[in-house]
């Protein structure tokens, strides 16, 4: 979806993103400049040396600090790969190098395209190729992430630029002004016809420049005091709306076909989770900002900002976050979906889910094989005669074709309680019609979970005898 902060869904038009701004900045900038200084009729007439000075100081920064915004690097993360076998390298047999004392994921978050631990508050980008930690989102405007390392130059570069939209409408408005108060003087004695549509342009453009930018400026403020980005309010907004529909259930609501018939277990393991990373308001801001030093915050030059530690994976800035102790355990953040947890509950063991409903078949006897298919056969023929049936009522038509898909027996009907999701199925939305993919995020990948415990009662005797054969082949190697 096309918004402010993510710029227009159109694929290809990103290629446009900072030209673009580096034309608006040209045009308001100096031509501006051009115009308040050729046409004197312009009063209250050219630029004096103070604006002049003032305003090209301010474009100056502008230019830095958009710079910075773009080529800053949003932060990678490195962890060493600790071999668990000489004899190959592959990542099947490379475990992660992390200090053994890392608060790093209860969780245990996995990213399976950078085949690597993801940590608290990291996302994959689906434009940077890679794990971005903290990441607020992806910019098309300076083709870069806003992360944790790049938000303190993407903030001053929004601060600078307010700041010289702002001076550039006073200049604006003081020759509008003057135009407005000798409006009933003949038009010989004003200013040229095409300084008049240059200045209308000019206003126009500024006008609409800094009601966009300033919304931008002002939600970026609000993360920044909040210590929230803008992926956590989505995922806030979205656990909101979970309990939302889970209270409207308990109260006898509508809310059922939301869970299913067989989502109980899932309805009593949700709960309300704070938010953890608002550690009050100063904390916040110079966690962001990389030092407690309020002066460096707003310096174009030297300011700096926060670097991920590599130096020590697992431990230090990137890795660990503070929080504020509301909930009762640490790293909960962000709340289960129920999508997940019916995926996480119907998984078994872990080949289960690719693996075909049909190969089952092998290890069942002939007599529950053709039982089995008798059932579904019976299941297709009720199928068709209420469909039938319903399609006599209301008369042929794409409609009544179309309702037969919800008859389909659901996953949990064939006894093995699986409970898959489309792979075409609408994802969730939040207020404003936005998705994590709006915001750059990989949405494939996003909140892989590793399976901590495998339950064996789930997994066929013919997996287990096969697991127990490599080992054994493992060890006598």
């Amino acid at each position: 979806m096309t918004s402010l902060m993510t710029g227009p869904s159109t694929p290809g038009l990103h290629l446009i993103y900072i030209p673009a701004v580096c034309l608006l900045i040209l045009f308001q900038g100096y031509y501006s400049q051009y115009l308040f200084n050729t046409d004197p009729e312009l009063s209250p007439g050219p630029l004096t040396r103070r604006q002049t000075v003032t305003f090209n100081l301010l474009l100056a920064i502008l230019w830095w600090t958009y710079y910075l915004a773009c080529t800053v690097d949003p932060g990678r993360y490195l962890i060493p790969r600790r071999p668990t076998s000489s004899s190959s390298t592959s990542d099947s047999n490379t475990e992660f190098d992390l200090h053994p004392k890392t608060t790093l994921n209860p969780t245990r978050r996995w990213c399976k395209k950078c085949r690597r631990p993801k940590p608290l508050r990291a996302h994959h980008c689906r434009h940077c190729g890679r794990c971005i930690p903290k990441m607020d989102h992806h910019c098309p405007w300076t083709g870069n992430c806003v992360s944790l390392q790049t938000f303190p130059y993407f903030l001053r570069f929004l601060l600078y630029t307010n700041t010289a939209l702002l001076y550039l409408a006073r200049l604006i408005w003081q020759r509008a002004g003057a135009i407005w108060t000798s409006r009933h003087l003949p038009a010989y004695l004003g200013p040229k016809l095409g300084s008049l549509i240059g200045l209308t342009v000019l206003a126009l453009a500024n006008a609409g420049t800094i009601l966009a930018l300033g919304i931008l400026f002002y939600t970026t403020v609000k993360g920044w005091v909040f210590n929230c980005t803008m992926i956590e309010e989505w995922e806030i907004e979205r656990h909101e709306a979970v309990l939302g529909r889970l209270d409207e259930d308990n109260r006898g609501g509508s809310g059922g076909y939301f869970w299913g018939d067989d989502d109980e277990s899932l309805r009593e393991r949700l709960e309300r989770i704070e938010f953890p990373y608002d550690v009050g308001v100063f904390a916040n801001m110079a966690q962001a900002m990389g030092t407690r030093n309020v002066l460096r915050w707003f310096l174009p030059v030297f300011g700096g900002g926060p670097v991920i530690n590599n130096e020590t994976p697992g431990r230090g800035t990137g890795w660990e976050w503070e929080e504020n102790g509301f909930n009762d355990l640490p790293g909960l953040w962000p709340p289960p979906e129920p999508e997940k947890m019916r995926q996480a509950k119907s998984g078994g063991w872990p080949g289960a889910m690719q693996q075909p409903e049909g190969r089952f078949d092998e290890y069942q006897t002939p007599e529950e094989v053709k039982a089995a298919f008798a059932r579904r056969q019976q299941e297709d023929f009720l199928r068709r005669r209420r469909a039938q049936a319903r399609q006599a009522q209301q008369g042929p038509g794409i409609i009544a074709e179309l309702e037969e898909v919800d008859e389909l027996p659901s996953a949990t009907e064939n006894g093995r309680g699986k409970n898959y999701v489309r792979a075409d199925k609408p994802l969730w939305t939040n207020s404003e019609g936005d998705r994590l993919w709006d915001y750059g995020v990989d949405e494939e990948v996003e909140e892989e979970i590793v399976p901590t415990r495998v339950d064996d009662d789930d997994v066929p005797l013919a997996e287990l005898i096969r697991k127990r054969r490599v080992l054994t082949r493992e060890e006598d190697g």
